[in-house]
């Protein structure tokens, strides 16, 4: 698994997992739920800048976050801009782009054995139907960890083509986006089984 976590002295670096785990999920569901305008998306966005500053991370970090998200962002903003409008493409792509911000934001500030240990203890209680907390928590924070790495394995995918001047269509650009994935897998659980 790649880490993502960046050592730091900031605010949000010393907050508790659960707390941070928290404010995600009270964040991601007020961007969902609450009934934006252009306005109240561009002060999300911008409280979102604060977050990254309060963290103590340059502004390079965010960029380079950002960077990550660009086909999805241009992907979702385009498909919105032609079948919707323009407002409606701002608001929306305003939103997902917030979230999955703000999901990095508590991977770059959160070690991920404290952020499973936090959501192990928040789903110990599903154990009584059935549940499985260690696998629930595992997924979950694995699934936070990839949302950039997913992104910067279609940025690669798009670099190749146009180093290559060719354009792939979606199923191979697709295809070739899960291999990258598939290899990075492979290589860090052959990393973590070398013979001794």
């Amino acid at each position: 698994m790649i880490a993502l976590y960046r050592p730091g002295t900031g605010i949000l670096h010393r907050l508790p997992a659960g707390v941070k785990l928290a404010a995600l999920a009270i964040g991601a569901l007020l961007l969902s739920l609450y009934p934006h305008d252009p306005i109240s998306i561009a002060v999300s966005l911008l409280i979102l800048v604060g977050l990254y500053g309060v963290s103590g991370m340059p502004l390079r970090v965010l960029l380079v976050e950002m960077w990550r998200l660009r086909w999805i962002v241009l992907v979702l903003t385009a498909a919105l801009v032609i079948f919707v409008s323009p407002v409606a493409a701002w608001i929306s792509t305003g939103r997902v782009l917030a979230v999955l911000l703000l999901a990095s934001l508590l991977t770059l500030t959160t070690r991920m054995a404290d952020l499973l240990e936090a959501l192990h203890r928040l789903l110990r209680p599903l154990r009584r139907v059935g549940a499985d907390p260690e696998a629930m928590a595992l997924t979950i924070s694995l699934t936070l960890a990839t949302i950039p790495v997913i992104a910067g394995f279609a940025a690669r995918v798009r670099e190749a083509e146009q180093a290559r001047d060719v354009r792939l269509g979606v199923r191979t650009t697709a295809a070739n986006g899960i291999c990258l994935a598939r290899l990075s897998g492979d290589q860090a659980f052959n990393a973590g089984h070398r013979p001794s």
